[in-house]
């Protein structure tokens, strides 16, 4: 199919350069700039069942859309027997649900490999959980009806700028069998409010399960297509690559993890964490998009024990976990891991790859007992 408003923007005489390859070196000026602009979710939040939407992670590939909702209509079109345009009156009018959804950039935990992929350089707090309110996807794919060898459905945002050299909104697709789970949501709303700018406002794609590029935000138009998509986000971003000339595979499903609440205080500077002796409480939260979590274990300086799992909150938000530890003066390195139902565990070492997608090496945290 046609490459969906790939080359809509206007080109400079002089194309912006591909980035580098992997640098062993400090941060550059440009992932500082990223990372200015993108900001994570601090641990802490992780007591909390529901991420609010401040402190919920952020990656915006381009510039945050300023859209107006009383002139802003959702299209459906392509391969349907009707096409659909709606407006967000029509949307709220429509059957609702509301889902908890766990989501995580396919690139958490980049800046921790080595050498470093140049881009956003998340260290392990690109995540979070909202309750997302809206319409069923499937239920407005039924009512445009999908016609008889469609294979993928391409959405496609308000943001635009220059990614690999190429001008293109952002756009993704999913498999028809995908896009028709009763689960994925085109939501208007996010733990019960309206949503926020940065978040999607007016209307965004919510795929529970999957890792964040998949949920397009500012979400303009819906076509379902009878060719695989090949936008840049699509093909080029978001692949599991050994190297800079493999086609790579695509990233899909969030792999399985667990973070901790870093116990005690930081030092402001080096993070480093400091407690007082005696029992303290170690918590946290594990999630998978492959499977129910069906286990986590926590090491204390490389022994491993079985935490406490809380009930879960939803078939794709993460499960809290708890257990107790004894704390003797010292200095200690504590490390979460989970293990799901498909009996994926988290690695103890990097998960290298040339885009540093998917890296869910399990997160270690040095206290200082005093």
């Amino acid at each position: 199919m046609t490459q969906t408003r790939e080359h809509s923007q206007p080109v400079a005489a002089e194309a912006p350069p591909v980035s580098a390859g992997p640098s062993e070196g400090p941060l550059t000026p440009e992932e500082l700039q990223l990372s200015a602009r993108n900001h994570s979710m601090p641990l802490e939040a992780l007591r909390r069942d529901l991420t609010p939407p401040g402190l919920h992670y952020v990656l915006t590939h381009f510039d945050i859309p300023d859209i107006q909702a009383t002139s802003w209509h959702l299209r459906i079109r392509g391969a349907v027997e009707r096409a659909l345009e709606l407006n967000l009156a029509a949307l709220r009018r429509a059957p609702a649900i509301t889902v908890p959804v766990t989501l995580e950039c396919a690139g958490n935990g980049r800046s921790l490999l080595e050498p470093r992929p140049l881009s956003q350089p998340w260290v392990l707090e690109a995540v979070g959980t909202a309750r997302w309110t809206g319409v069923p996807l499937a239920y407005l794919l039924d009512k445009a009806g999908i016609q008889p060898g469609a294979l993928e459905v391409v959405f496609t945002g308000a943001d635009a700028g220059v990614q690999g050299g190429v001008p293109h909104h952002y756009a993704r697709s999913l498999p028809v069998r995908e896009a028709l789970r009763p689960d994925v949501v085109l939501a208007y709303a996010m733990n019960g409010a309206e949503l926020p700018p940065q978040h999607g406002y007016p209307l965004r794609l919510v795929v529970p399960g999957w890792y964040g590029m998949a949920s397009v935000k500012w979400l303009e138009s819906i076509e379902v297509a009878r060719e695989p998509f090949t936008g840049f986000q699509q093909q080029s971003a978001y692949r599991y690559q050994a190297t800079a000339d493999d086609a790579g595979r695509p990233v899909s499903r969030i792999r399985v993890r667990s973070l901790m609440v870093p116990p005690g205080i930081p030092d402001f500077f080096t993070r480093r964490r400091f407690v007082r002796p005696g029992p303290v409480i170690l918590q946290g939260r594990a999630w998978s998009g492959e499977g129910a979590v069906a286990g986590v274990e926590v090491a204390i300086d490389g022994t491993w024990l079985p935490a406490r799992l809380d009930k879960p909150a939803g078939g794709y938000a993460w499960r809290g976990w708890s257990m107790t530890w004894e704390a003797a003066p010292g200095e200690h390195v504590l490390a979460c891991r989970a293990t799901d139902t498909t009996g994926a565990t988290q690695p103890l070492e990097q998960n290298w790859n040339y885009q540093g997608m998917g890296n869910n090496v399990v997160q270690r945290v040095t206290v200082t007992v005093e």
